[in-house]
């Protein structure tokens, strides 16, 4: 069993001294935690008008029964309707139903493994632009000058730095 020292006298061992360690920390993040901004005491008047709320909202647990759903949910007809604006027009979603009916972006079902339209039926749509990328050389280029430079990363044991962060003195 370690023990620690001081002066020659032994005070504690590790494991005592790991355990008020512990203990002090969670003591440290309590207090942190307690003192954070936001985090003051709510008010008598502040508790109610909130219950006051959820209760006209029906924001309300409804009751193990019906597994643990709110009361808007169980009984929506007693509750107003939560104000969602939409996000879209009913003409953006038909254009964009139509557009992936064009190009075969929708799903032909469950039994094909829910692969798209296009994915089966490669000919049957026109094919889907490609994005311009680099050639073989433009890639060797990219991968000599990171070689040269350090820019490449230095593997997980580093936390994801880069060559050039862990061995400065090798890319000057």
């Amino acid at each position: 069993m370690a023990v620690i020292y001081r002066e020659g006298t032994a005070i504690m061992t590790c494991k005592t001294a790991s355990l008020l360690a512990i203990i002090i920390s969670g003591w440290v993040a309590s207090v942190m935690a307690i003192a954070a901004p936001g985090n003051a005491p709510k008010t008598r008047e502040q508790v109610r008008a909130e219950l006051a709320e959820a209760r006209r909202t029906g924001e309300l647990p409804a009751g193990s029964y019906f597994g643990g759903r709110k009361l808007n949910e169980v009984y929506p007809n007693q509750y107003p309707a939560s104000a969602t604006a939409p996000t879209r027009t009913r003409a953006q979603v038909m254009a964009e139903l139509y557009e992936a009916r064009r190009t075969g972006d929708l799903v032909a079902g469950s039994f094909t493994g829910d692969k798209k339209l296009n994915e089966l039926y490669p000919n049957q749509y026109p094919p889907k632009a490609k994005l311009p990328g680099k050639t073989r050389e433009q890639v060797r280029a990219e991968l000599a000058e990171a070689q040269r430079t350090g820019d490449l990363p230095a593997g997980s044991f580093f936390g994801g730095k880069k060559l050039n962060e862990v061995y400065p003195e090798r890319y000057k």
